[in-house]
């Protein structure tokens, strides 16, 4: 552990803070901190900047509700950086989207036709609700509302276990990027993001280490 008296604030009392996403790891944003609002940030477990423009302390979410709950705090090995590794109540950027980070300078040509991701799958799928091109199944699907949207899901429930019973693997594979598909779509009529259920996988991964450690513990008794 680091001492803040250790770390490196520039001539003006400020230390850059870099925030990442603890799940996605994704860069949300890059906002600087003094010794203040760090100790404030640590106290609170809560991220608290310094606005340069304004001149005085923020925590991130007070007004917007879109607060950062911080995992960690690190120091670069200078001690004159740090990164921030948050769970995020809401966007990070004021803009209303979901990092600061969104507008590309520059990129490879392998990058310019990005792979697919469900992230990037489920930003479409967002779109398809609110700008509904004409003829697009997907947005059908948000206009019939959440008990067509049920009833897709549980018929794609079907033909997943139907394909697996049959030990056909390449058909399996179909019926459940079809599920995933339709789950998506219910997600989002729900307001039910990936990283909730990120979040909500993490969390039982931490819950399991605990159980295995418990057993391990009481086998050595």
């Amino acid at each position: 552990m680091i001492d803040i008296e250790r770390l490196k604030f520039d001539e003006k009392g400020l230390i850059p803070a870099i925030v990442v996403d603890a799940d996605s790891k994704k860069v949300l944003t890059l906002a600087y901190m003094n010794r203040e609002s760090l100790q404030i940030s640590m106290e609170k477990g809560l991220t608290c900047f310094f606005s340069r423009s304004r001149q005085q302390l923020w925590l991130k979410g007070e007004t917007s509700g879109n607060y950062q709950h911080i995992v960690s705090i690190t120091a670069d090995c200078d001690g004159d950086a740090l990164v921030v590794m948050v769970h995020k109540d809401g966007p990070a950027c004021h803009t209303g989207a979901d990092s600061c980070f969104f507008d590309t300078l520059w990129q490879t040509p392998q990058e310019a036709d990005p792979a697919f991701t469900l992230d990037s799958l489920m930003k479409l799928l967002k779109g398809r609700k609110e700008n509904p091109p004409e003829g697009s199944y997907t947005s059908y699907l948000f206009q019939k509302g959440i008990d067509k949207i049920l009833k897709k899901v549980g018929e794609e429930c079907t033909e997943v276990i139907i394909a697996a019973k049959a030990d056909d693997k390449k058909e399996t594979v179909y019926e459940v990027a079809d599920l995933c598909y339709h789950v998506m779509v219910m997600m989002i009529e729900m307001g039910i993001s990936l990283e909730d259920i990120r979040r909500e996988l993490a969390s039982r991964h931490v819950i399991d280490h605990k159980v295995k450690q418990e057993k391990m513990t009481g086998d050595q008794q």
